[in-house]
């Protein structure tokens, strides 16, 4: 019979790595009914992009990962804070200038950087860095470098469907918000989850294990935009 803590930790392990098998979840994106409202949308939509910006984040499996990574090992509130505020500060800039500015970007190269920033993190948490370089990156600065990637992502995205400039930044803030809102109920579900798994050993005994989970599927998708970018670039 499987021991317990084997079992806590294939609930919790299991899903994050097939949902990496799933191509459906590899074709990261704009879906079907966001795209046709992005589309024929023509003037100022709050609440639509508050629900867009909401949606994107729970269902945005590589910032989530990137998230779970970062909190993994903070126990006090003010930290948690902290990391996802800065997080937030780094998508949002991006997200906007890149959006407003018109900067664009190769889609299939941010995305593979939002891959190595989740393999960063698990490798952060797994002390490689002192181990093999015998130094520790500054974790804040490099939880808002990544940021600044991830908003670049999504802004690529949304230039594709050509949104009407007459008051963008409307739209684009409101999103921004539903962002935040996603990223907090998001961020409650993880926080439950860890909370609860932090009450038994099988947190520090499997913790090499989830990070490197994490690591792996940082890595697949990595392979799979860079993979992208070599077929379509």
């Amino acid at each position: 019979m499987t021991p317990p803590r084997s079992r806590l930790a294939w609930l919790i392990g299991l899903p994050l790595f097939l949902c990496f098998l799933n191509s459906s979840v590899l074709a990261h994106g704009v879906d079907a009914n966001t795209e046709r409202f992005l589309q024929v949308n023509q003037g100022i939509a709050i609440g639509p992009f508050l629900y867009i910006g909401a949606k994107h984040m729970v269902t945005g499996y590589d910032h989530l990962l990137f998230l779970v990574g970062v909190i993994f090992f903070l126990f006090r509130t003010k930290d948690v804070l902290v990391y996802v505020s800065l997080f937030t500060l780094g998508h949002s800039l991006t997200l906007l200038f890149g959006v407003l500015s018109n900067i664009a970007v190769n889609p299939f190269l941010i995305d593979a950087i939002i891959g190595l920033s989740i393999v960063y993190k698990g490798f952060d948490n797994l002390g490689g860095f002192q181990r093999l370089l015998g130094f520790q990156p500054n974790t804040k600065w490099a939880v808002m470098i990544f940021g600044l990637f991830h908003g670049f992502g999504l802004a690529t995205k949304l230039q594709d469907f050509s949104l009407p400039q007459a008051e963008l930044w409307k739209n684009l803030l409101a999103f921004n918000v539903g962002v935040e809102i996603g990223q907090f109920v998001a961020l409650l579900f993880i926080l439950i989850t860890l909370d609860f798994w932090r009450r038994h050993r099988s947190y520090y005994s499997f913790s090499t294990a989830t990070n490197t989970l994490l690591m792996t599927g940082g890595l697949i998708l990595f392979g799979y935009q860079m993979t992208g970018y070599i077929i379509n670039g």
